[in-house]
């Protein structure tokens, strides 16, 4: 299962807005905690995996984890998945998780005293700096290779939960680099080289500040943390403590005892009561968000939800009065039998591979990353455009930033165009600032006189021959790189159709074919789209 960042949601007047009464779920209304069912043949990971949450629904009972309406299954194209058991209606609660049941780190520094304790004693700030999904990876290995045992739960023994998870998983970071170079896509490649470096050098530099963390996590174990974090963890900015009604309950009773004793007047009492409050409220919500605090929660059972794009039918909440997690179902409902789907984000297919291992079809957030203009065959643009590229323009662009970089010197595993390649989006097309400099660098010699040489007066259409040059030189551009792929996109559909009929290919066969068709169409589409 794939599970990704996802915003939490609270209000500062009460729980999260998912949350309806009558979709509270309680002991007495809640349908038997998860049956567990195959669906259409499973693989047999899957089925591994199935097995495996068994125990982990054992487990949720004892440990007040509530559940109502549906079930794990596996079927054979997403792996595990939840599924309702009967007719859910919108803010119908399905599964509600207590916080500390959670594992979970804040960024950009968490302090987890049983890490820095048991596995960096001899240097916490190891631990204390490294990025949210380092940290994660080592709170999952702790529990999985050293002590199942949370204490920061009260004493609950995570070990079914942890045995529930992936124990691999098939993304580009574990494929050969033929199967990479199947991809077609320059920008997945170097990513994924990237990834390998980042995670090796953050590996050996925990190694190097601690043996007691080197003798216990191997480099594959701390890689299987780093991915378990990246496709099971949500995020949000919130990251206040839950209600607590003891500084309002204790204020309560001081101000009784201030007025009953003639101490002072109602209006002081009534102004150190408001004191209190504002200061909880400041706490909670207004400092994490002016610190810019992020958190991020791996939560048991609600990671067992799937991802769509567009058209979810659940969302994942934190209660604040409740101090728990859950998610619910999002309108119109979901139907009896049918998967209840979450939404990761507006996450684009190289996200989704990179590091759940899926591909959506389709993806209604999808882009594709060109060249950087630098790149590109300046002779072919003008011959599409029937104009020459006057002198000056280049030089211009090139201090405007707007060819890109001539070399990759980036080390953050976020940043997807780390070259400054053309950005080409399936939901707004291509990027406005592109047009903007192929205005300016497909000019004729009087416009580029009459904008005073300066790139900023390309902002809007300066006249219909030059809007046509442009639009002319972009899609030349992306016929080019669609015309350089070693398959078509007719050759790249049989092939899936030979892959889903035939048996012993592997995975990131057909993935790799699947990641390209899917780069391929936005290509085709933004093709016809640019008249």
């Amino acid at each position: 299962m794939k599970y990704s960042a996802f915003v939490i949601s609270a209000l500062a007047g009460g729980s999260a807005s998912a949350f309806a009464p009558a979709g509270t779920i309680t002991r007495q209304n809640s349908t038997p905690l998860f049956a567990v069912k195959t669906k259409d043949s499973p693989s047999t990971s899957t089925s591994s995996r199935l097995k495996r949450t068994t125990p982990l629904t054992d487990w949720a009972k004892t440990n007040d984890i509530k559940v109502g309406g549906v079930e794990i299954v596996a079927s054979k194209d997403a792996g595990l998945g939840l599924y309702s058991t009967q007719n859910l209606s919108a803010n119908d609660i399905v599964i509600q998780v207590p916080t500390k049941l959670t594992l979970s780190v804040e960024s950009p520094t968490d302090y987890n005293t049983a890490m820095e304790k048991n596995l960096f004693s001899s240097d916490p700030k190891a631990y204390r700096n490294s990025p949210w999904w380092t940290a994660l990876s080592i709170q999952l290995n702790y529990y999985d290779k050293v002590d199942s045992v949370n204490q920061v739960a009260g004493g609950v023994d995570i070990k079914p939960w942890i045995d529930s998870l992936p124990r691999a998983y098939d993304t580009p970071f574990h494929w050969s680099e033929s199967s990479l170079d199947e991809l077609q896509y320059r920008p997945m490649m170097e990513a994924v080289a990237l990834q390998k470096r980042v995670w090796r050098k953050q590996y050996d530099d925990l190694a190097a500040a601690s043996k007691e963390f080197s003798s216990r996590i191997s480099y594959d174990d701390f890689v299987w943390g780093c991915e378990t974090a990246r496709s099971r963890a949500f995020s949000g900015a919130y990251s206040g403590s839950a209600f607590n009604p003891i500084p309002y309950a204790t204020v309560t009773a001081l101000v009784a005892a201030y007025i009953g004793l003639g101490i002072g007047t109602v209006e002081q009492a009534a102004n150190g009561a408001a004191l209190v409050v504002c200061g909880s409220i400041l706490k909670d919500f207004v400092f994490p968000k002016l610190l810019k605090a992020q958190k991020y929660v791996i939560c048991p059972l609600i990671d067992m939800a799937n991802h769509v794009g567009v058209g979810a039918t659940g969302n994942v909440a934190f209660e604040y009065f409740s101090d728990g997690f859950s998610l619910s179902a999002l309108d119109p409902g979901v139907q009896q039998g049918k998967e209840m789907y979450i939404s990761y984000g507006p996450r684009n297919n190289d996200q989704l591979l990179q590091y759940y291992g899926f591909v959506e079809q389709n993806n209604a957030h999808d882009v594709y990353i060109l060249p950087p203009i630098r790149d590109w065959n300046i002779e072919a643009l003008e011959q599409a455009c029937g104009r020459k590229v006057g002198p000056g323009r280049l030089e211009k662009l090139d201090r405007a930033g707007l060819l890109g970089f001539a070399t990759n010197l980036n080390t953050d595993t976020e940043a997807a165009n780390s070259i400054g390649g053309v950005v080409l989006t399936r939901a707004t097309g291509i990027d406005p600032a592109v047009i903007q400099a192929l205005r300016a660098l497909m000019s004729s010699d009087d416009e580029w006189d009459e904008s005073g040489e300066a790139i900023g007066n390309f902002a809007a259409e300066v006249s219909p021959a030059n809007e046509r040059a442009a639009r002319t030189a972009v899609r030349r551009a992306m016929e080019l790189e669609l015309e350089s792929k070693t398959t078509t996109i007719e050759e790249d559909e049989n092939l899936l159709k030979m892959y889903k009929e035939g048996k012993g290919v592997d995975n990131e066969e057909v993935l790799a074919v699947l990641f390209r068709l899917e780069k391929k169409k936005l290509l085709q589409e933004a093709i016809r789209n640019m008249v």
